[in-house]
Protein backbone atom coordinates (compact mmCIF):
# COMPACT_ATOMS: atom_id res chain seq x y z
CA UNK A 1 0.00 0.00 0.00
CA UNK A 2 1.40 3.14 -0.92
CA UNK A 3 1.67 6.34 1.90
CA UNK A 4 -1.12 8.45 1.61
CA UNK A 5 0.27 12.23 1.38
CA UNK A 6 -1.15 14.73 3.70
CA UNK A 7 -0.70 18.33 3.55
CA UNK A 8 -1.04 19.38 7.31
CA UNK A 9 -0.95 22.89 8.59
CA UNK A 10 1.91 23.28 11.48
CA UNK A 11 1.79 27.63 11.82
CA UNK A 12 1.80 27.72 15.42
CA UNK A 13 4.63 26.12 15.71
CA UNK A 14 5.80 29.68 14.77
CA UNK A 15 3.45 31.18 16.71
CA UNK A 16 4.99 33.81 19.65
CA UNK A 17 3.70 31.46 22.43
CA UNK A 18 2.97 28.27 20.40
CA UNK A 19 1.10 26.19 23.26
CA UNK A 20 -0.42 22.81 23.41
CA UNK A 21 -1.29 22.84 20.14
CA UNK A 22 1.89 22.78 18.29
CA UNK A 23 3.11 20.18 20.77
CA UNK A 24 0.05 17.89 19.87
CA UNK A 25 0.42 18.92 16.05
CA UNK A 26 4.52 18.22 16.04
CA UNK A 27 4.01 14.47 18.51
CA UNK A 28 0.88 13.73 16.41
CA UNK A 29 3.15 14.12 13.03
CA UNK A 30 5.62 12.28 13.97
CA UNK A 31 3.32 9.12 15.16
CA UNK A 32 1.72 9.08 11.46
CA UNK A 33 5.22 8.96 10.22
CA UNK A 34 6.27 6.47 11.85
CA UNK A 35 2.94 4.62 10.97
CA UNK A 36 4.50 3.73 7.48
CA UNK A 37 1.83 4.16 6.24
CA UNK A 38 1.33 8.09 5.89
CA UNK A 39 3.46 10.39 4.39
CA UNK A 40 3.38 14.05 6.52
CA UNK A 41 4.15 17.26 4.75
CA UNK A 42 4.18 20.45 7.19
CA UNK A 43 2.42 23.55 5.88
CA UNK A 44 2.85 26.86 7.23
CA UNK A 45 2.80 30.83 6.24
CA UNK A 46 5.70 32.60 4.66
CA UNK A 47 8.59 33.06 7.32
CA UNK A 48 12.23 34.21 7.32
CA UNK A 49 13.80 31.37 8.73
CA UNK A 50 16.20 29.40 7.30
CA UNK A 51 14.93 25.92 6.57
CA UNK A 52 16.86 24.04 9.15
CA UNK A 53 14.30 25.95 11.77
CA UNK A 54 11.43 24.07 10.34
CA UNK A 55 11.05 20.84 12.80
CA UNK A 56 13.97 17.71 12.05
CA UNK A 57 11.45 15.29 11.68
CA UNK A 58 8.96 16.93 9.26
CA UNK A 59 9.62 18.03 5.84
CA UNK A 60 7.60 21.39 5.41
CA UNK A 61 6.73 23.76 3.12
CA UNK A 62 6.16 27.31 3.28
CA UNK A 63 2.98 29.35 1.60
CA UNK A 64 3.77 32.56 -0.09
CA UNK A 65 2.08 34.91 2.07
CA UNK A 66 2.94 35.87 6.12
CA UNK A 67 0.70 34.52 8.98
CA UNK A 68 -1.76 37.11 9.59
CA UNK A 69 -2.68 37.76 5.30
CA UNK A 70 -2.85 34.22 5.06
CA UNK A 71 -5.22 33.55 7.82
CA UNK A 72 -7.22 36.60 6.82
CA UNK A 73 -7.01 35.56 3.17
CA UNK A 74 -8.13 31.38 3.72
CA UNK A 75 -10.99 32.36 5.95
CA UNK A 76 -12.29 35.23 3.60
CA UNK A 77 -11.41 34.49 -0.16
CA UNK A 78 -10.39 30.82 0.80
CA UNK A 79 -7.24 31.18 -0.90
CA UNK A 80 -4.35 30.06 -1.23
CA UNK A 81 -4.57 26.32 -1.39
CA UNK A 82 -2.10 23.77 0.31
CA UNK A 83 -2.12 22.06 -2.88
CA UNK A 84 0.31 25.45 -4.17
CA UNK A 85 3.30 23.95 -2.03
CA UNK A 86 2.14 20.06 -2.10
CA UNK A 87 0.27 19.36 -5.36
CA UNK A 88 0.31 15.89 -4.78
CA UNK A 89 -1.61 16.02 -1.56
CA UNK A 90 -4.35 13.83 -0.77
CA UNK A 91 -6.04 15.35 1.96
CA UNK A 92 -5.49 18.50 3.79
CA UNK A 93 -5.48 18.10 7.82
CA UNK A 94 -6.25 21.59 9.88
CA UNK A 95 -4.62 21.19 13.31
CA UNK A 96 -6.12 24.35 14.40
CA UNK A 97 -8.91 26.13 13.63
CA UNK A 98 -7.07 28.65 10.51
CA UNK A 99 -8.71 26.32 7.95
CA UNK A 100 -7.45 26.32 4.22
CA UNK A 101 -9.29 25.96 1.05
CA UNK A 102 -11.42 22.66 0.91
CA UNK A 103 -10.32 21.80 -2.27
CA UNK A 104 -9.25 18.50 -1.22
CA UNK A 105 -10.94 16.06 1.49
CA UNK A 106 -10.44 18.16 4.54
CA UNK A 107 -10.11 17.04 8.03
CA UNK A 108 -9.95 19.73 11.16
CA UNK A 109 -8.56 19.80 14.83
CA UNK A 110 -10.92 20.91 17.00
CA UNK A 111 -9.28 21.15 20.30
CA UNK A 112 -11.43 23.51 22.25
CA UNK A 113 -14.12 26.05 22.20
CA UNK A 114 -13.11 28.03 25.08
CA UNK A 115 -13.47 31.17 22.93
CA UNK A 116 -17.63 30.42 23.38
CA UNK A 117 -17.65 29.49 26.86
CA UNK A 118 -15.04 32.43 27.92
CA UNK A 119 -15.45 35.08 25.12
CA UNK A 120 -13.57 37.36 27.80
CA UNK A 121 -10.17 35.23 27.99
CA UNK A 122 -9.57 35.75 24.26
CA UNK A 123 -8.56 39.14 21.80
CA UNK A 124 -10.86 40.31 19.68
CA UNK A 125 -8.99 39.39 16.67
CA UNK A 126 -8.49 35.70 17.96
CA UNK A 127 -12.07 35.47 18.47
CA UNK A 128 -12.59 36.54 14.73
CA UNK A 129 -10.34 33.90 13.73
CA UNK A 130 -12.21 31.09 16.20
CA UNK A 131 -15.27 31.87 15.13
CA UNK A 132 -14.92 32.23 11.16
CA UNK A 133 -12.67 28.83 11.75
CA UNK A 134 -15.79 26.96 13.81
CA UNK A 135 -17.98 27.82 10.73
CA UNK A 136 -15.58 26.58 8.19
CA UNK A 137 -15.10 23.37 9.85
CA UNK A 138 -18.89 23.27 10.33
CA UNK A 139 -19.52 23.64 6.89
CA UNK A 140 -16.96 22.54 4.59
CA UNK A 141 -14.80 20.16 6.65
CA UNK A 142 -15.19 16.49 5.98
CA UNK A 143 -14.47 15.07 9.47
CA UNK A 144 -13.87 16.88 12.62
CA UNK A 145 -11.54 15.58 15.21
CA UNK A 146 -12.21 16.30 18.75
CA UNK A 147 -9.97 16.11 21.43
CA UNK A 148 -12.14 15.09 24.50
CA UNK A 149 -15.60 14.18 24.82
CA UNK A 150 -16.13 17.35 26.21
CA UNK A 151 -15.15 19.41 23.29
CA UNK A 152 -17.16 17.27 21.06
CA UNK A 153 -20.14 17.96 22.76
CA UNK A 154 -19.23 21.32 22.77
CA UNK A 155 -18.70 20.88 18.95
CA UNK A 156 -22.89 19.69 18.64
CA UNK A 157 -23.81 22.39 20.81
CA UNK A 158 -22.33 25.25 18.55
CA UNK A 159 -23.81 23.43 15.71
CA UNK A 160 -21.08 20.86 14.10
CA UNK A 161 -23.14 17.80 12.21
CA UNK A 162 -22.66 14.97 14.25
CA UNK A 163 -22.11 12.41 11.55
CA UNK A 164 -18.76 15.02 11.07
CA UNK A 165 -17.35 14.40 14.65
CA UNK A 166 -14.90 12.03 15.43
CA UNK A 167 -13.64 11.69 19.18
CA UNK A 168 -9.81 11.24 18.89
CA UNK A 169 -7.85 11.69 22.11
CA UNK A 170 -4.35 12.89 22.45
CA UNK A 171 -1.00 11.44 23.76
CA UNK A 172 1.40 11.61 26.57
CA UNK A 173 5.02 11.58 25.73
CA UNK A 174 7.15 9.35 28.65
CA UNK A 175 9.54 10.92 30.71
CA UNK A 176 12.82 11.93 29.18
CA UNK A 177 15.30 11.85 31.99
CA UNK A 178 16.81 9.21 34.27
CA UNK A 179 14.07 8.86 37.25
CA UNK A 180 16.44 9.63 40.13
CA UNK A 181 16.76 12.06 42.65
CA UNK A 182 20.51 13.12 41.60
CA UNK A 183 19.41 14.33 38.10
CA UNK A 184 16.21 16.08 40.17
CA UNK A 185 18.18 17.66 42.66
CA UNK A 186 20.44 19.66 40.39
CA UNK A 187 17.52 21.29 38.64
CA UNK A 188 15.48 22.39 41.57
CA UNK A 189 19.08 23.97 42.78
CA UNK A 190 19.49 26.20 39.50
CA UNK A 191 16.06 27.38 39.75
CA UNK A 192 16.11 28.40 43.59
CA UNK A 193 13.49 25.67 44.46
CA UNK A 194 14.49 24.58 48.73
CA UNK A 195 11.48 23.38 49.63
CA UNK A 196 8.43 21.08 48.86
CA UNK A 197 6.51 22.98 46.10
CA UNK A 198 3.13 22.92 44.49
CA UNK A 199 3.38 22.84 40.30
CA UNK A 200 1.54 24.45 37.19
CA UNK A 201 2.96 24.31 33.67
CA UNK A 202 1.24 26.10 31.22
CA UNK A 203 1.01 29.65 29.26
CA UNK A 204 -0.04 32.81 31.58
CA UNK A 205 -3.19 33.73 30.42
CA UNK A 206 -6.79 34.61 31.64
CA UNK A 207 -8.15 31.08 31.29
CA UNK A 208 -5.44 29.25 32.99
CA UNK A 209 -7.07 30.74 36.38
CA UNK A 210 -3.56 31.50 38.01
CA UNK A 211 -4.87 34.04 40.48
CA UNK A 212 -7.78 31.81 42.15
CA UNK A 213 -4.45 29.25 42.66
CA UNK A 214 -2.34 32.21 44.10
CA UNK A 215 -4.88 32.54 46.35
CA UNK A 216 -5.06 28.85 47.73
CA UNK A 217 -1.54 28.77 47.76
CA UNK A 218 -1.72 31.76 49.93
CA UNK A 219 -3.68 29.94 52.53
CA UNK A 220 -2.31 26.61 52.48
CA UNK A 221 -1.68 24.96 55.86
CA UNK A 222 1.78 23.36 54.59
CA UNK A 223 4.59 25.82 54.06
CA UNK A 224 5.65 25.07 50.55
CA UNK A 225 6.72 27.31 47.08
CA UNK A 226 4.56 27.35 44.09
CA UNK A 227 6.47 27.18 41.29
CA UNK A 228 5.39 28.49 38.18
CA UNK A 229 6.41 27.25 34.63
CA UNK A 230 5.61 28.58 31.09
CA UNK A 231 5.62 31.77 29.11
CA UNK A 232 3.27 34.69 29.48
CA UNK A 233 0.61 34.95 26.91
CA UNK A 234 -2.28 37.17 26.15
CA UNK A 235 -3.51 39.49 28.84
CA UNK A 236 -0.63 38.74 30.82
CA UNK A 237 -1.07 40.23 34.42
CA UNK A 238 1.82 39.01 37.18
CA UNK A 239 -0.12 37.25 39.59
CA UNK A 240 1.71 38.64 42.47
CA UNK A 241 -0.50 41.28 42.53
CA UNK A 242 -3.57 39.64 42.61
CA UNK A 243 -2.90 38.44 46.43
CA UNK A 244 0.44 37.38 48.11
CA UNK A 245 3.63 36.69 46.93
CA UNK A 246 4.63 34.06 49.86
CA UNK A 247 2.64 31.26 51.23
CA UNK A 248 1.80 29.28 54.64
CA UNK A 249 5.57 28.87 56.27
CA UNK A 250 7.76 31.26 54.15
CA UNK A 251 6.59 29.54 50.50
CA UNK A 252 6.97 31.24 48.37
CA UNK A 253 5.96 31.95 44.23
CA UNK A 254 9.44 31.49 41.70
CA UNK A 255 8.33 32.19 38.44
CA UNK A 256 10.70 29.62 36.05
CA UNK A 257 9.61 31.28 32.88
CA UNK A 258 9.95 28.78 30.06
CA UNK A 259 12.21 26.01 30.45
CA UNK A 260 13.83 23.13 28.60
CA UNK A 261 12.55 19.98 28.26
CA UNK A 262 14.76 17.91 30.24
CA UNK A 263 14.07 20.67 33.08
CA UNK A 264 10.51 20.42 32.31
CA UNK A 265 10.83 16.38 33.27
CA UNK A 266 12.94 16.98 36.37
CA UNK A 267 10.43 19.81 37.82
CA UNK A 268 8.24 17.60 36.94
CA UNK A 269 9.10 14.92 38.92
CA UNK A 270 10.23 17.29 41.95
CA UNK A 271 7.01 18.24 42.85
CA UNK A 272 4.69 17.20 45.68
CA UNK A 273 1.36 17.74 44.05
CA UNK A 274 0.24 19.48 40.58
CA UNK A 275 -2.08 21.89 39.97
CA UNK A 276 -4.17 22.89 37.22
CA UNK A 277 -7.34 25.16 37.93
CA UNK A 278 -7.79 26.25 34.36
CA UNK A 279 -11.25 27.22 33.82
CA UNK A 280 -11.44 25.22 30.21
CA UNK A 281 -9.16 23.33 28.14
CA UNK A 282 -9.85 20.82 24.95
CA UNK A 283 -7.84 17.98 26.53
CA UNK A 284 -5.29 19.43 29.27
CA UNK A 285 -1.57 17.98 28.33
CA UNK A 286 0.14 19.70 31.10
CA UNK A 287 -2.60 17.07 33.50
CA UNK A 288 -1.46 14.14 31.35
CA UNK A 289 2.42 15.31 31.85
CA UNK A 290 2.37 15.25 35.39
CA UNK A 291 0.47 12.17 35.63
CA UNK A 292 2.57 10.00 33.79
CA UNK A 293 5.56 11.17 36.04
CA UNK A 294 3.16 9.55 39.03
CA UNK A 295 2.93 13.54 40.64
CA UNK A 296 -0.66 13.67 42.22
CA UNK A 297 -3.05 15.93 40.51
CA UNK A 298 -5.40 18.55 41.72
CA UNK A 299 -7.59 19.94 38.76
CA UNK A 300 -10.94 21.61 37.64
CA UNK A 301 -14.16 19.66 37.76
CA UNK A 302 -16.65 19.91 34.88
CA UNK A 303 -14.06 20.81 32.84
CA UNK A 304 -12.12 18.54 30.00
CA UNK A 305 -9.52 17.57 32.73
CA UNK A 306 -12.09 15.71 34.41
CA UNK A 307 -12.59 13.47 31.71
CA UNK A 308 -8.44 13.03 31.09
CA UNK A 309 -8.09 12.36 34.92
CA UNK A 310 -11.03 10.17 35.20
CA UNK A 311 -10.67 9.12 39.06
CA UNK A 312 -6.68 9.21 39.44
CA UNK A 313 -7.26 12.93 40.36
CA UNK A 314 -8.63 15.90 43.03
CA UNK A 315 -11.20 17.26 41.42
CA UNK A 316 -12.46 21.53 42.62
CA UNK A 317 -14.31 23.61 41.04
CA UNK A 318 -11.76 25.78 39.60
CA UNK A 319 -13.58 29.32 40.89
CA UNK A 320 -13.51 27.89 44.44
CA UNK A 321 -9.88 28.95 46.25
CA UNK A 322 -10.64 27.62 49.54
CA UNK A 323 -12.02 24.10 48.11
CA UNK A 324 -8.66 24.24 46.23
CA UNK A 325 -6.77 24.80 48.97
CA UNK A 326 -8.60 21.97 50.62
CA UNK A 327 -7.18 19.37 48.05
CA UNK A 328 -3.54 20.54 48.28
CA UNK A 329 -3.51 20.23 51.66
CA UNK A 330 -4.96 16.91 51.53
CA UNK A 331 -2.57 15.63 49.84
CA UNK A 332 0.02 17.54 51.25
CA UNK A 333 -0.41 16.19 54.33
CA UNK A 334 -1.48 12.42 53.91
CA UNK A 335 0.98 10.64 52.34
CA UNK A 336 -1.38 7.51 51.55
CA UNK A 337 -3.46 9.47 49.48
CA UNK A 338 -0.41 11.07 47.53
CA UNK A 339 1.29 7.74 46.62
CA UNK A 340 -2.53 6.28 45.48
CA UNK A 341 -2.88 9.05 43.26
CA UNK A 342 0.77 9.18 41.90
CA UNK A 343 0.32 5.03 41.10
CA UNK A 344 -3.76 5.53 39.64
CA UNK A 345 -2.00 8.70 37.68
CA UNK A 346 0.68 6.84 36.19
CA UNK A 347 -1.90 3.58 35.19
CA UNK A 348 -4.56 6.18 33.65
CA UNK A 349 -1.62 8.36 32.18
CA UNK A 350 -0.73 4.75 30.40
CA UNK A 351 -4.07 4.90 28.48
CA UNK A 352 -2.86 7.76 25.86
CA UNK A 353 -0.25 6.87 23.70
CA UNK A 354 0.57 8.87 20.81
CA UNK A 355 0.33 5.71 18.65
CA UNK A 356 -3.36 5.49 18.98
CA UNK A 357 -3.79 9.37 18.32
CA UNK A 358 -2.17 8.26 15.32
CA UNK A 359 -4.44 5.43 14.56
CA UNK A 360 -7.37 7.06 15.35
CA UNK A 361 -6.41 10.40 12.73
CA UNK A 362 -4.98 7.78 10.14
CA UNK A 363 -8.53 6.36 9.83
CA UNK A 364 -9.81 9.74 9.26
CA UNK A 365 -7.77 10.31 6.73
CA UNK A 366 -8.91 6.66 5.35
CA UNK A 367 -12.09 7.49 5.25
CA UNK A 368 -12.30 11.18 3.62
CA UNK A 369 -9.85 9.69 0.80
CA UNK A 370 -12.17 7.04 -0.29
Amino acid sequence: MSDLRVAYTIEQLWHRVPGGTATAALRLAEALQNTRRVAVVGVSARHPFAGDQAPPTLPTRQLFLPRPILYESWHTFRWPSVRTVVPDAEVAHATTLAVPPADLPLVVTLHDLAFLRHPSCFTRRGLRLFFRGLRLAAEEADLVLCSSRFTLDDALDAGVPAEKLRLVYLGVDPPRGRDDDVEVEGVLARYGIDAPYVLWVGTDEPRKNLRTLVSAWSGLQHPVHLVLVGPAGWGFRDVASAGTARGAGGGRMIRCGFVPAADLDALYRGASVFCYPSYTEGFGLPVLEAMVRGVPVVTSAGTAMEETVGAAGLLVDPRDASGLAAALDRVLGDRVLASELSEAGRLRAAEFTWEKTAAATLEAYEEVSR
